[in-house]
């Protein structure tokens, strides 16, 4: 037989199913907050352009990868990542800010752009 069955023997089924249930419970909940996020930015966009289910699906999905790349970085590499492509701080600045210097800065920044690129590829 090429493929053989096996039951996968659980110690605590209980468990198991409560850290499964909890987990899709974050991940909607995940899932829900970015997608209100998005709706409440449309809101404030001056022209609300109509798009279809399908494109908004694409921006939504778009959206939780990206959460879900910044989620796997450390605290601090997302918080160099976040001031400086968002507030549109320099390493200088950041590491004023942060008490840390400017090649600590470029490291943390380094590592999640390396993650954004990965993520791109995938």
């Amino acid at each position: 037989m090429l493929i053989q069955e096996r039951a996968i023997e659980l110690r605590a089924p209980k468990a198991y199913l409560s850290s499964v249930a909890r987990g899709l419970l974050i991940d909607l909940f995940r899932r829900r907050s970015v997608e209100q996020a998005y709706l409440d930015a449309l809101k404030e966009q001056p022209e609300q352009n109509d798009i279809s289910a399908e494109t908004r699906h694409s921006i939504i999905e778009t959206l939780l990868e990206i959460d879900r790349m910044l989620d796997s970085l450390s605290e601090r590499s997302r918080q160099i990542f976040l001031m400086a492509q968002l507030d549109g701080l320099s390493y200088t600045e950041i590491g004023r800010r942060l008490g840390i210097s400017v090649n600590t800065v470029r490291k943390h920044f380094i590592r999640a752009m390396t993650q954004c690129l990965l993520m791109i590829e995938d």
